[in-house]
């Protein structure tokens, strides 16, 4: 958090941040211990992107798209799964939104414990990092996708460049803790929405503004599934 800033206390109601307890990790390193044994593998995907009036680590307006949601079908093992597309950035970044957090995401490599809420606009992203509507929520299959802030406000993903492949990314939700790896980092334009595109495979993505103290491009960190552990 940046000098003078002030701390943001979670709404009334909203889960509390926590991290896995040593039985849980005990139930995820069997669980990951079964999937290496049946030789099971899940592929990359990519994340997404973020927008906003342009200062320094606000994330600057995107190219104009339709603001209708859409669905896309993708073929599996030759089941046809429907997943929807991400909703367009929205037409008003500051737009007077409510401020839902909907569970916690922890990432151990960097010690970050944050809440996460639903949207991207900046009134909800200045909170922490935001759900893109139209996106899967963490454990669904698909792409779920997380813009936050780099250097102010919480300045959440700060340190993003940190992680490296194979490295944990852990959200806590209602009842369930899902468990992802990561697969890699890239670097791309404000103006690359195909990061958000939806995914065969449930996979996450994270974005941030890049470099830090610049809005010039995005840093956006991918991943893919691990163990779903429940509470």
């Amino acid at each position: 958090m940046n000098e003078g800033d002030a701390a943001v206390e979670p709404p009334e109601g909203a889960p509390k941040p926590r991290r896995l307890r040593k039985r849980q990790w005990i139930a995820l390193l069997t669980a990951l211990g079964i999937v290496l044994a049946a030789g099971i593998t899940t592929a990359a995907v990519v994340g997404s992107g973020n927008s906003h009036k342009a200062s320094e680590e606000d994330l600057p307006t995107f190219l104009p798209s339709s603001t209708a949601q859409t669905s896309t079908t993708v073929k599996v093992h030759h089941k046809a799964i429907v997943l929807s597309k991400p909703a367009a950035p929205p037409a008003d970044p500051y737009a007077n939104v409510p401020v839902v957090q909907i569970g916690t995401l922890e990432i151990p490599k960097i010690g970050e414990l944050t809440p996460i809420y639903e949207g991207i606009t900046l009134t909800v992203i200045d909170h922490g990092p935001g759900h893109w509507p139209g996106t899967a929520l963490p454990g669904q299959p698909g792409n779920t996708v997380f813009p936050g802030h780099r250097v102010t406000h919480t300045h959440p993903f700060l340190n993003l460049d940190l992680l490296t492949p194979g490295d944990h990314v852990i959200f806590h939700m209602p009842g369930n803790d899902y468990v992802y790896k990561v697969t890699g980092t890239q670097i791309v334009y404000p103006t690359d929405l195909w990061v958000t595109n939806p995914t065969p495979g449930r996979t996450f993505t994270l974005i941030a503004c890049h470099p830090k103290h610049s809005a010039a491009q995005r840093i956006v960190v991918k991943g893919t599934f691990l163990a779903d552990i429940k509470r």
